[in-house]
């Protein structure tokens, strides 16, 4: 089964990203992290909010953005942006199997050569005055509404006996 895959670009947040990775642990679905990360990435930073999911989830780390971008185009895979400055919206969005949906860093985004990069931008709607939400949050929601789209959801087991 494909799905989605998560790229996390320069995360500055360590708890984002432990929840993050927890939330794909979950889902299985595989996230990249685009370094340099805001934060010492091992284990010990993330243990707190990924807590003992960390060895499930699929993790690939990529030295740089143009480590990225040669991988990226090396594997054909469609780059989706959630921004503030998007104009379509998650929602409104056909995602396809393989997509990368990349978050960028809480701090600051991504900068506009990633911007220029990107095959298409989208956005979670929120009401008039709200800046963002927290970015593991928009992860979740977006991975979600994919899912649900791709019909990519794991199985529930059966109820043991």
């Amino acid at each position: 089964m494909s799905s989605i895959e998560i790229v996390l670009y320069q995360p500055d947040i360590p708890q984002n990203t432990g929840t993050i990775l927890r939330m794909a642990a979950c889902f299985d679905i595989c996230v990249h992290i685009i370094e340099p990360a805001g934060f010492v990435l091992n284990d010990r930073t993330l243990r707190r909010a990924g807590m003992d999911y960390l060895s499930l989830v699929s993790l690939i780390k990529h030295r740089s953005w143009e480590v990225f971008s040669k991988w990226r185009q090396d594997n054909q895979k469609r780059l989706l942006l959630l921004s503030t400055k998007a104009s379509d919206t998650h929602t409104g969005f056909e995602f396809e199997n393989g997509d990368l949906v990349m978050f960028g860093r809480e701090s600051s985004g991504v900068p506009d050569h990633v911007h220029e990069a990107v095959d298409h931008r989208l956005i979670v709607p929120m009401r008039q005055n709200a800046r963002s939400l927290n970015l593991a949050m928009t992860a979740a929601i977006v991975s979600g509404e994919a899912l649900r789209q791709l019909d990519a959801f794991p199985s529930i087991p059966e109820p043991e006996t």
